[in-house]
């Protein structure tokens, strides 16, 4: 049977109090993701209410379409409102926790009078008394902006609450910055209390969680210019990321408490609701909870080191991160590089967009702009509803880039097959390898392919080089960020280069020189990884089923290239070379020589080189001769495309071949239940998309309406990568299903409004009539 992964980076949007509506999708994506694993891992328990639902459509798909699927959404960038929803989809994905405590912070205490700062609360109804007109006025007038935005049925409770909000202090933001960190991480305890499974992505892969926040009074980045040759300016911008490689053993947190607080909190301090975040709340909150902050330090100057160098920490602010990144896109895109891969790959970008029809919650056509609503349009609405246009064309040409390259070997592949076919079509044991005898073969057909290739081998050489010394390059300042900046890491590079004799690679009789060979054996690691990816692409897509290649033997095959990829892959980054690498890294400008010396060491490719081999060779030894010798035209044969091609791509090689596609999950994209989109579904938008903080029957409506549109988008996503599609009606089905289980397990939560449970399940019965 076929296996493949459904990978997701999952993108979340800003939307104030529509993050309760962003946790009910982010949770049923939880609940999918659990249930794919329960499919995989059928030792565990199995599943009931909803996620019982899900192991059904895995089922069904296993059952009628010949293919084990495996959901992974192994990457979440978020900004505001869905970056703190954003870091506890990854502490759940990476942990096993549960996501259900995140519920009850949303339902119980995202609402004013719980995030109104005591100190800011009038302490009865009298209090500020002189502020009543100014409360009677904003409330009472016609055309209010209660009357006007929100329902009849709330609008005393909004009133009400509007009205403490109004008398609290003013000139100053209402909302605690303690309390809502108390809030976070009272939310992050509660779920490691909760009984924990394994890990929703399988041991070893990589979780990336990124938020966006301000810097409020910015940083300073050095710029380089011809003249002057340097020139620093402010940047605002900062991304905080997390990186985590999966495992069921020890500590298996995405990250310390603290860091994580820090980020949500952050992301999600909106401008005038909540005090900026200043690293002396987080040192509070750690003290009062008499907690410890490990690798405080280390944390800090990696996602601030313009102020950790300066040492102006103690300045930093950090406000809401959808003031100038509420597409946080680029961020996911910058983490997707070189991702291992086990098995064919299905790679989507996903976001959530709770209320895609901005105009229609501040309609600016037709009408005089204001003085101040041209003021705060031009400094908060309009930078948070830049359109994705510029990320989506980026991902556009990746696409493009990506099927001319599968032109390119597509092209080659006759010539090439042929040139390997010369070279060693008639050796005596070329249908019985073994180790010793692959290895020979794969060194003779490096050297060929280079001699071969005549005047073009040092543009290739020369491509491969650079690629390879800007990776070490990152791979020692991550290791040692504080020791110099990437630039002066690289340079140092290059001038011991150049001292050693690299600076000239191509012989003078063609290929490679003696130094070169040497170089690329001890540290071009993307070599071998773009020749296993090319050979798991032939494997998957090239070879159909026929001449005597069946399906089993073809995913045994594929299995092996898999797992000898993910070996290479173990050693990309600076964590893969154990402990103690830090220190070395850090003396790469003072003795370049070394440094490298010490990753070839802890590397070891050439004895990686020979353990790969051997697991080919057993892989081999399983497979039929018609197999046996495609796998080796094509492992033999790399080095003749990866010549061809390196130049062409500007060192990115062959990766992933497949295009990247782009979902969107938003009511107006999940209409089985009710059509209409955000405005027919939920309550959050009144009051400027604060609505549902002032009620909580707003939050179990919004908080159910996501549960609803994120199981119908996540079926879409799961059935939309079968290639032969499932009958509409069997889709509709589990739907159906799904939607029951979902208002069957919150029957007794959801009272606030009487009846919604009750209203909405009858539509969706009438609705699958």
């Amino acid at each position: 049977m076929r296996q493949k992964e459904l990978r997701l980076a999952l993108i979340c949007y800003g939307g104030i109090s529509l993050a309760v509506y962003m946790h009910g999708v982010t949770k049923e994506l939880w609940h999918a993701t659990r249930a794919s694993r329960a499919f995989h891992c059928p030792h565990e328990p199995s599943p009931g209410g909803v996620e019982a639902v899900y192991l059904r459509l895995f089922e069904e798909i296993a059952l009628t379409r010949d293919l084990r699927l495996r959901l992974l959404p192994d990457i979440v960038s978020g900004a505001s409102a869905g970056g703190i929803n954003g870091v506890f989809l990854a502490q759940a994905i990476a942990t096993g926790q549960s996501l259900e405590p995140l519920t009850a912070m949303w339902l119980e205490r995202a609402d004013i009078d719980v995030l109104l700062d005591p100190d800011a609360k009038p302490w009865s109804r009298f209090a500020k008394f002189w502020a009543q007109p100014l409360v009677r006025f904003v409330l009472k007038r016609p055309g209010n902006v209660v009357s006007s935005t929100v329902a009849p049925e709330t609008r005393s409770e909004v009133r009400r609450k509007v009205s403490r909000l109004i008398r609290a202090r003013w000139f100053a933001p209402p909302f605690s910055g303690i309390g809502f960190s108390r809030m976070i991480a009272d939310a992050i305890d509660a779920m490691a209390a909760t009984p924990m499974g394994d890990p929703l992505l399988p041991e070893g892969h990589p979780m990336d969680l990124l938020v966006t926040a301000t810097d409020f009074n910015g940083h300073l980045e050095e710029l380089r210019l011809n003249s002057p040759e340097t020139v620093v300016e402010s940047e605002h911008r900062l991304s905080i990321g997390f990186h985590r490689s999966t495992s069921r053993h020890g500590n298996r947190d995405l990250a310390p408490c603290p860091e994580l607080v820090l980020a949500a909190r952050s992301t999600a301090s909106f401008p005038g609701a909540f005090p900026p975040l200043v690293i002396d709340e987080i040192d509070q909150l750690v003290a009062e909870r008499g907690a410890t902050w490990p690798g405080r330090s280390q944390f800090l100057q990696r996602i601030m080191p313009s102020h950790w160098k300066r040492g102006d920490l103690g300045s930093v602010a950090l406000v809401d991160g959808a003031v100038l990144v509420n597409r946080p896109f680029a961020q996911a895109i910058g983490v997707l590089r070189d991702r291992p891969a086990r098995r064919e790959v299905d790679r989507r970008f996903v976001y959530v967009d709770p209320s895609p029809d901005h105009m229609r919650i501040a309609p600016k056509g037709g009408r005089t702009i204001g003085f101040f609503s041209a003021i705060f349009g031009s400094l908060s609405s309009i930078p948070r509803e830049q359109p994705i246009r510029d990320n989506l064309e980026s991902l556009e040409r990746q696409s493009r880039q990506r099927q001319r390259l599968r032109t390119i070997v597509d092209a080659l592949r006759p010539e090439i097959e042929e040139t390997v076919e010369g070279l060693f079509g008639r050796t005596l044991f070329f249908d019985h390898p073994n180790q010793r005898r692959l290895t020979a073969w794969r060194n003779k057909a490096q050297q060929a392919a280079a001699e071969r290739a005549g005047y073009a081998f040092h543009g290739y050489a020369q491509t491969k080089l650079a690629g390879i010394v800007t990776d070490l390059a990152a791979l020692i300042h991550e290791a040692a960020p504080a020791a110099a900046s990437l630039d002066k890491v690289e340079a140092a590079l290059w001038d011991h280069l150049a001292s050693t004799g690299l600076d000239r690679l191509s012989a003078l009789r063609g290929g490679a020189t003696d130094k070169a060979i040497v170089f690329f054996r001890t540290h071009d690691l993307s070599f071998r990884i773009r020749r296993l990816k090319l050979l798991a692409r032939r494997l998957t897509h090239d070879w159909e089923e026929g001449e005597n290649v069946s399906i089993t033997d073809r995913e045994a095959a594929r299995d092996a290239v898999y797992r000898a990829q993910a070996l290479y892959q173990g050693r990309e980054t600076f964590e893969g070379l154990g402990p103690g690498f830090a220190e070395t890294a850090a003396l790469a400008t003072v003795d370049p020589g070394a440094v490298l010396n010490a990753i070839a060491t802890r590397r070891d490719l050439v004895g990686l080189d020979l353990q790969v081999d051997s697991m080919l060779v057993a892989a081999l030894e399983k497979m039929d001769k018609s197999l046996r010798r495609r796998f080796l035209h094509a492992y033999l044969g790399f080095p003749f495309y990866d010549t061809a091609t390196l130049p062409l791509l500007q060192g990115e090689g062959m990766g992933e071949f497949d295009p990247v596609k782009v979902d969107r999950i938003s009511p107006d994209d999940a209409t089985s239940i009710r059509k209409g989109g955000t405005f027919a579904c939920l309550r959050g938008v009144e009051f400027f998309n604060f609505g549902a903080f002032f009620s909580r029957a707003y939050r179990e409506n919004d908080y159910l309406w996501g549960r609803l549109h994120g199981a119908e988008r996540v079926i879409d996503l799961i059935c939309s990568t079968v290639e032969n599609p499932l009958p509409g009606e069997v889709i509709a089905a589990f739907k159906r299903d799904v939607f029951l289980a979902i208002l069957e397990e919150e029957q007794g939560r959801l009272m606030a409004e009487p009846g919604l449970v009750d209203r909405v399940r009858t539509e969706v019965v009438a609705a699958f009539q």
